[in-house]
């Protein structure tokens, strides 16, 4: 407790420039922990969203065998999914029985026949887009609450409907699963996350907030010698030191927590693009909190320790101003595994030879991103001194030799300053990586889009309805042979379109050759000629008119029709085109599936699916190449993103504008004294720039390289098609060209136009 006063005492009793250290001391903690504060809640947030759908998943009760128990006069339920732009849309028909059940959260009870209950954000869409009433039928009886929405922008309805209206329905007797059905972010790509965040934020993190907690290194070592001269223990001079670090890191971590709880109540309400949750969602948890308010003072505690070690143990040497020791070599140290896993992975992607064993790979990557920036930050001093060296024993220019000079004395000094734009531009690569691997994922490229509907269920007026939809360029029949549901032996099935020459032309680019009236065997040009152990086969395909059933067989012919489909999104996945003709009179396969093709312009998809909700609601359609699930996965992930960018910025601009404060108050006598000496301004000028710019350039070069490896060798072993970005080296010489000139405006108001020889008096 004394040493905790005395260094209360000192800190408030040594002069304006220790109190403009102490507070910026306390904003950069504050900074750091409000980044951190928002790194620890995201999890939370997308377990909070996860949890609320998991609340309103219709089920029932089961017994041991898992069938659902207590079923007579329950209500029934059917759940579609529909993409409404890049967006889910989710819709739930529910149809009541004489049972009452407790309805799902956030809504007062079941609707009726007729009756529609939507969220907020459905109910604008809809007043927005008068379409949408052909897939959300009925008069709007109120709005779900908050409680039953993963997040206020979540687009879902509930939809009364009579029975007789449902096919394929399920018995529902309460709500809430364990577990949702499709989380917000899946455990694979949440891990995605974690890596990111890791990279781009938490590392900046721990170096910015090392960084606060020793500004003023250089004066507080002087003071603490003196007191170790005074007679004051090694062990007590260290507390002394943690103590002014420790206080500062508590009072930044409170304030930290104040504007996090701010930020979160203000973002939350706008939104972010693609992302939104609720302020609850983003509270402050109790691990949180413990974690801001302990970590943050522990690391200040550890580094105000170490700050102190070498005035405890050599008190004279640091009064009389001794050389510094060089730094050491062991700082290359975690900079050599890094560098060797990934390029293991760089050489294993350019032979050919990508791993395959992803478990292994989501150990090694995270390690190798750790350790590269891990042994950036401890390389930068080491090759710092041999650079300043070098260019300080050939150069022939006063203003560089006095920058080398320096720099070759206190390695550590110019790059303190320039460490977290290092790790900004290293951690920028690492995000290019991510972006490009979710860009494959996401991407559709082929003009047309398809569409599949199962028939069954559907009505001939309604097949032929759905054939004339606006839009649809091409429609065809695809079903597949019977099979005998009563034994267990393997049959082999084959797969057949009904379609005419011309229905052929409108699906696919090229279907030269096709003649009408006849039976073909069906292949794509893209795919080899060989022989087909089908070819001979008789298969018979089920047929069926109204409650009368019958066979129709097929033997697969010898002709074949070489046709070209699209690539990428395949319209037709048959072995034999058969003439419509093949279907007796009012008969329909019994099994099949109808396939629309139409343009892939988003407004052209949408006005389909909202025609195709106008023939029926609850028909079941597929749009191929178009997950909406994953491609709102995708978008929060790229949010998240986003946000880790964002915070890496601002680390990395409030570590650089907290050090580069410091280091010109630090340096004020030595500039003051060179001033003294007949230096003049733009010499000062042009070495103080140099001191910074040239090892900030060494630094940079090697968080390019080191950037981009890591970013090649995340690339393998995500298994993609791309494995070398080299469109995104623009983009990162930009950023690194950028951090340079930010460096180079920073170092020059450390020379000012007034000469003050009080600093070099009081030194």
């Amino acid at each position: 407790m004394r040493e905790l006063l005395l260094g209360l005492r000192l800190l408030l009793g040594s002069g304006r420039g220790n109190r403009v250290r102490f507070l910026l001391m306390t904003l950069g903690s504050a900074i750091g922990v409000s980044c951190l504060a928002v790194v620890l809640t995201i999890p939370g947030i997308l377990a909070a969203q996860d949890a609320r759908m998991a609340a309103r998943q219709p089920t029932c009760a089961r017994d041991v065998q898992g069938h659902c128990t207590d079923t007579k006069g329950a209500p029934r339920e059917l759940t579609r999914t529909d993409p409404l732009g890049s967006r889910p849309m989710t819709r739930v028909f529910i149809a009541p029985g004489t049972k009452h059940i407790q309805p799902p959260p956030g809504v007062a009870g079941l609707p009726r026949p007729g009756e529609i209950i939507l969220s907020p954000r459905l109910h604008e869409v809809l007043h927005a887009e008068p379409g949408l009433a052909k897939l959300l039928p009925g008069r709007e009886r109120g709005l779900i609450g908050g409680v039953g929405l993963a997040h206020p922008d979540e687009l879902y309805a509930y939809i009364g409907v009579s029975l007789g209206d449902l096919k394929g329905a399920d018995v529902v007797t309460l709500f809430g699963e364990s577990y949702p059905p499709s989380p917000t972010v899946e455990s694979s790509t949440l891990d995605i996350v974690r890596f990111t965040l890791a990279g781009v934020v938490l590392l900046p993190l721990a170096v910015f907030l090392s960084v606060c907690a020793r500004l003023s290194a250089a004066v507080r070592v002087r003071r603490l010698a003196a007191l170790r001269l005074l007679g004051l223990s090694t062990k007590a001079v260290q507390r002394v030191n943690a103590a002014e670090t420790v206080v500062a890191a508590m009072l930044g971590a409170v304030l930290g927590l104040v504007i996090y709880a701010l930020v979160n109540q203000l973002i939350s309400r706008a939104g972010l693009p693609g992302f939104k949750w609720y302020p609850s969602d983003g509270a402050l948890s109790s691990s949180t909190i413990l974690v801001c308010l302990v970590g943050c003072p522990a690391l200040a505690w550890f580094a105000g320790r170490a700050g102190a070690r070498k005035a405890a143990a050599n008190p004279l040497a640091v009064r009389r101003s001794a050389v510094q020791k060089p730094p050491t070599k062991w700082g290359l140290l975690p900079l050599i595994p890094g560098l060797g896993i990934v390029a293991g992975y760089c050489v294993a992607g350019a032979t050919g030879h990508a791993p395959r064993d992803t478990q292994v790979s989501a150990i090694l990557m995270p390690l190798a991103v750790v350790f590269i920036g891990v042994g950036l930050v401890l390389t930068l001093p080491l090759l710092s001194r041999v650079l300043a060296h070098r260019v300080g024993r050939w150069s022939g220019s006063l203003f560089l030799g006095l920058a080398m000079r320096r720099n070759e004395a206190e390695p550590g000094g110019a790059l303190r300053v320039a460490t977290g734009l290092v790790l900004l531009v290293y951690a920028a690569s690492l995000v290019q990586g991510v972006l490009i691997e979710l860009d494959q994922v996401s991407k559709h490229e082929s003009p047309v889009q398809i569409y599949s509907i199962e028939l069954g269920g559907v009505t001939a007026e309604q097949q032929h309805a759905l054939e004339s939809i606006r839009g649809i360029r091409g429609h065809a029949v695809q079903m597949t042979s019977w099979m005998d549901p009563h034994t267990d032996t393997f049959t082999p099935t084959v797969d057949a379109v009904i379609a005419t020459c011309r229905q052929m032309h409108e699906l696919v680019p090229n279907a030269n050759g096709c003649v009408d009236g006849r039976p073909v065997r069906l292949m794509e040009r893209t795919q080899p000629l060989q022989w087909d152990s089908k070819l001979g086969d008789a298969f018979a395909f089920h047929l069926r008119k109204a409650s009368h059933g019958r066979f129709m067989h097929l033997r697969v012919p010898k002709e074949t029709l070489r046709y070209r489909d699209w690539a990428g999104i395949p319209a037709l996945d048959a072995d034999v085109l058969l003439p419509p003709s093949f279907l007796p009179a009012g008969y329909r396969p019994e099994t099949a599936s109808l396939v629309l093709l139409s343009s892939s312009d988003p407004g052209t998809v949408r006005n389909v699916l909202d025609d195709i909700g106008g023939v029926d609601p609850t028909i079941a359609v597929d749009p191929y190449g178009i997950n909406v699930t994953a491609l709102q996965q995708i978008a929060v992930v790229k949010t998240l993103l986003a946000i880790g960018m964002v915070l890496g910025l601002i680390i990395g601009v409030a570590a650089y504008l907290v050090a580069a404060t410091d280091r010109a108050m630090e340096r004020k006598p030595q500039i003051t004294a060179l001033a003294l000496l007949g230096a003049r301004p733009g010499t000062l000028r042009a070495a103080q720039v140099a001191q910074v710019v040239v090892p900030l350039t060494v630094g940079l070069v090697l968080a390019v390289v080191t950037g981009k490896a890591a970013e090649s060798s995340y690339l393998v072993t995500g298994g993609g098609a791309i494995f070398w970005d080299g469109k995104g080296v623009p983009l990162l010489l930009a950023c690194a060209l950028g951090a340079v000139a930010v460096a180079a405006l920073g170092s020059l108001p450390l020379v000012g136009r007034r000469i003050d020889p009080e600093l070099i008096r009081r030194d």
